[in-house]
């Protein structure tokens, strides 16, 4: 961002009025940075703002991206596009909006750990601070932003749940506190004593800040890596986990919708792929072949 402002001076105009706009729209916070970390590195790939690109550089730049070497992943491809086709909207530019190109919904299916692998992926860490991390992630089925973001306040020990505020698309949630989080979050607090946040971060000025998404990623990474899984663990992994898990255990698909805040069904319905339901358990023809 700075070194977009500082290369091309006009980029800090377009940056406010970007900001302004993600404010009144009730868009988050994440939103705007990720807009503004696609469009500044634009920006700077042409040293010129954005706005006076043509349809051919537009789609020269998009090419280059799916095409060079060390490929970006496609959250920054997604990201580019839509931050694009929103400063383009913003700025009234109808013309330039036709020609982005239409973002499909991948079809990927989430990585999901097996309630085992979730036992030894939350004993691993040594700190009580870096269990009850994990133990938030995959017992509340929280986005990393909403446990960054998780104050003291919303905590109901007494009737046992989480008030997830502002979550994605502006959506405040009660998610189930389980038994066994109250206890370790009662003892966390009384010897930790955190301010505001119940994770606060690092501020050299001594000011109350929130933990980082860094400090959460360095959190899960370091637990995937001494727990000897080999599958690729993210903070979303465990988010996955919750919802497959609750899925296999009985609980409803509307009920599992609620309580990740999903706005559409469809984006909830990805988890009965990779549940395992049923009469009977989906089985090799090897178990059957040999047995």
């Amino acid at each position: 961002m700075e070194k977009a402002c500082f290369s091309v001076p006009e980029f800090k105009n377009i940056y406010l009025k970007l900001q302004r706009a993600v404010s009144v729209s009730g868009k988050s916070q994440s939103t705007l940075t990720n807009y503004a970390r696609c469009l500044s590195h634009i920006t700077l790939y042409f040293k010129c703002s954005p706005l006076d690109l043509d349809e051919e550089q537009i789609l020269d730049y998009l090419h280059v991206l799916k095409s060079k070497n060390k490929t970006p992943s496609e959250s920054f491809f997604k990201h580019t596009v839509y931050g694009l086709r929103y400063l383009y909207r913003i700025y009234d530019l109808d013309v330039k909006r036709i020609v982005l190109p239409a973002i499909k919904r991948s079809k990927r299916l989430p990585v999901v750990l097996s309630q085992k692998e979730v036992k030894q992926v939350l004993k691993t860490p040594k700190l009580l601070k870096h269990r009850l991390i994990l133990a938030l992630l995959y017992g509340c089925g929280l986005r990393c932003f909403e446990l960054r973001n998780l104050e003291l306040k919303d905590l109901d020990f007494d009737r046992k749940t989480l008030h997830v505020r502002q979550g994605k698309g502006r959506k405040d949630r009660y998610v189930p506190l389980s038994i066994i989080l109250i206890r370790g979050l009662k003892r966390y607090i009384t010897a930790e004593h955190p301010r505001r946040w119940v994770f606060n971060g690092n501020d050299k000025t001594g000011k109350a800040v929130p933990l980082s998404t860094r400090g959460v990623q360095w959190v899960v990474r370091e637990a995937r890596k001494h727990s000897g899984i080999p599958k690729e663990i993210t903070t979303h992994s465990f988010r996955h986990s919750y919802a497959t898990h609750l899925l296999e255990m009985g609980l409803d698909i509307m009920s599992i919708k609620e309580l990740l805040g999903h706005a559409d069904i469809q984006t909830t319905l990805v988890y009965l792929h990779v549940a395992q339901l049923g009469r009977q358990k989906p089985f090799s023809p090897l178990d059957k072949l040999y047995s």
